[in-house]
């Protein structure tokens, strides 16, 4: 959707809804032109949002735009944005070894520079870090727009006035959420300017926690519930009580955060999917791959997500239909590169090729790309995030539905079969070593042989099912059905979990974190748990769904707030745990000790995979993303502040210490 009317986006950008800041403003600049409107595209928005559908327009631009954090727009499909935030985890790291080390930052210790190396891929392969910084600030943008302009819709009621507040209350809280636990201490912006400014300055992270917080109170008394509601994938009231609950948790209220859980879990409708629902989808093919039914299989159908028998939803993302939806590449992104010649059969050929179904070497039983799709590696799991992940009380617990085979949710190499034709080991299981000389069969065990979630990353390529001649099987295509969650109710268990802890109730803790493991059909249960445990049963829970790094971030903060130990025993300091760097395993963050313990890839020497010695490293600097340089330069007339590690950080740049101060601020431009 598409509200403006300005052919000239820079004039938009600055006229209109764009924060009107040239260098906050994620336009690189200020230049007299760029503030001359187009006179045949007139708009103006005093007009344009005095009704209440010019408010609706607005809000329903802030809630498709949060699709744009998990998937793009353009026409790569090479890598989604999402992937960022699970490279900067303990659960995935970058996977295409053919490109240039430097342009993906296999070395982010080295590479991520405010000028260099967080540029963003316009286009190909690398990180998404200042697409986050500038699509977060255009939806703080959209939400500001709406706070701008509600109060002067005459026609509504001081009801109807509070409940839009509210839901602009949420998407600008749920952006600066992340911002903070991405990118440190940035600027607050909270409303629409009428004239550029270029004296921003920082605005500290707790001060942007304590309004965001405030806001999101707000919100959960006037936002109505879902069931009051007319459309799914609008902001309700169950939505605004999760972010609250984080807010709290990032300001150290736990009990606050506890009691507004248990609303939520206990009186807001929400229950846990515990069998089987909605429409079975038995998966692209199921003669090569089959599903038998369950509830997790169920519980991850795009089909599935937002029908009402679901009441575990809280709050989606609809991405369906031909005209609406954006394509989701998740098969092609998330799964390893098979059928090339990175994977042999013990007598040198090709392993997995791929045919259509109108081609005479097709079988139905060996169609993996209809079944799985057809995977490039763009990133895969730590060897954590496919094994030690599930070891639960020094248990594998195989029962888990979650990281379960014999169901068909999870894929391991050794469970596919040799397709090629012509073979003569077509349709016997994969081998990762020759049977007779040991020799390794693959040549690229870093992208073309791992394990992964196929439940949570199969979705029906409704463009390739199509074509009868397609091979190539990549995810959600024009047609398809790609709703994916933001909240559900699950995730509310483990927040609960999580205030528990901090609380001191770690027994109390594992009640919750065992909710969620019961669902899955696990054997192993917790009569206690870590902040470990409650990270990894996130991990397990919400793989593709959580911002990985930003949750990492904002749990890093909250254990220094609660004085509590993680895992191995460190207790964190709010003044230190974000102030180190280097790449040993001495002090740093709890973000980085779970990257450099569990992840088992990064800081651990050169890798070597297809003819190339890989060096992954992870610095402590890089819990935050460096602020773009381009951001720094523009706001000319003031200073933001860089991160520390980061060329350009300096500890002397003011910052505002309230909101209050960096509200009043606003209006000043020299």
């Amino acid at each position: 959707m598409n509200i403006f009317t300005y052919k000239n986006k820079k004039a938009l950008s600055a006229l209109t809804l764009i924060i009107a800041v040239c260098g906050l403003a994620l336009m690189g600049g200020c230049s007299k032109d760029f503030l001359k409107p187009d006179p045949l595209s007139i708009y103006e928005p005093a007009t344009t949002f005095s009704t209440e559908s010019g408010l609706k327009a607005a809000l329903a631009i802030s809630d498709r735009h949060i699709r744009s954090y998990w998937t793009n727009t353009g026409a790569n499909t090479n890598s989604v944005v999402i992937g960022t935030e699970y490279m900067f985890s303990d659960l995935a790291v970058y996977g295409k070894t053919d490109v240039d080390g430097n342009s993906v930052n296999y070395n982010f210790a080295d590479n991520l520079k405010p000028t260099g190396g967080a540029a963003g891929p316009g286009g190909n392969d690398g990180n998404y870090i200042n697409h986050y910084w500038e699509e977060t600030y255009n939806g703080i943008k959209y939400a500001n727009t709406i706070l701008t302009y509600v109060d002067k819709v005459g026609s509504l009621s001081e009801a109807t006035k509070n409940a839009y507040k509210g839901r602009a209350y949420f998407h600008r809280a749920f952006r600066y959420l992340a911002l903070v636990f991405q990118y440190g201490d940035v600027p607050l912006i909270t409303k629409i300017l009428e004239v550029p400014k270029q004296n921003y300055r920082s605005t500290k992270k707790a001060a942007i926690l304590d309004m965001i917080t405030k806001d999101m109170e707000f919100a959960v008394e006037w936002v109505p519930e879902q069931k009051d509601m007319t459309y799914i994938g609008s902001v309700n009231k169950g939505a605004c009580r999760m972010l609250l609950i984080k807010c709290y948790l990032a300001t150290g209220q736990f009990q606050k955060a506890k009691d507004q859980a248990d609303v939520l879990i206990n009186q807001s409708g929400y229950t846990l999917m515990k069998n089987t629902f909605g429409t079975f989808y038995p998966g692209g093919e199921p003669q090569t791959w089959k599903i038998t039914r369950n509830v997790i299989w169920d519980l991850h159908r795009p089909e599935n997500k937002l029908i009402a028998a679901n009441t575990e939803t809280i709050m989606g993302i609809p991405n369906r239909g031909a005209q609406s939806n954006i394509a989701f590449a998740t098969m092609r992104i998330f799964t390893p590169l098979y059928n090339s010649g990175n994977l042999k059969t013990p007598g040198g050929q090709n392993a997995l090729d791929l045919y259509a179904r109108n081609n005479a070497n097709y079988r139905a039983d060996l169609d993996y790309g209809r079944a799985l799709g057809r995977g490039i590696g763009t990133f895969r799991p730590t060897p954590f995030a496919q094994k030690g992940l599930w070891v639960v009380n020094g248990i594998e617990d195989v029962d888990d539905l979650r990281h379960n085979s014999s169901v068909g949710n999870w894929v391991r190499m050794d469970s596919l079969k040799y397709g090629t034709a012509g073979n003569a080991y077509r349709g016997q299981n994969l081998k990762l070593y020759h049977p007779t000389t040991g020799a390794l069969l693959c040549a690229d065990t870093i992208r073309s042989w791992f394990q992964w979630p196929h439940y949570k990353v199969f979705i029906t390529d409704a463009e390739a099912e199509a074509n009868l001649g397609a091979n190539a099987y990549a995810g959600a295509s024009k047609g398809s059905n790609a709703d994916w969650y933001l909240y559900r109710l699950a995730e509310a268990y483990l927040l609960r979990a999580e205030a528990k802890f901090y609380l001191g109730d770690a027994a109390g803790a594992a009640v919750d974190v065992n909710e969620i493991r019961k669902r899955a059909g696990c054997s192993q249960l917790y009569t206690t748990v870590t902040i470990g445990d409650i990270m990894n049963e996130r991990a397990r829970e919400l793989y593709l769904e959580e911002w990985r790094h930003m949750e990492l971030s904002r749990v890093s903060y909250c254990l220094a707030l609660s004085d509590k130990p993680d895992e191995w025993g460190n207790v964190y300091s709010v003044d230190t745990y974000d102030k180190s760097s280097g790449t040993d395993l001495s002090g740093g963050s709890y973000w980085y000790k779970r990257v450099i313990n569990n992840g088992g890839i990064y800081n651990r020497g050169g890798i070597n995979s297809n003819n190339r010695t890989l060096n992954y490293k992870m610095d402590k600097c890089n819990l935050y993303w460096p602020i773009p340089n381009s951001s720094i330069t523009a706001n000319n007339k003031g200073v933001l502040s860089q991160n520390y590690g980061y060329d350009g950080y300096d500890a002397a740049t003011p910052k505002w210490d309230t909101w209050q101060e960096a509200v009043a601020d606003e209006d000043k431009t020299e």
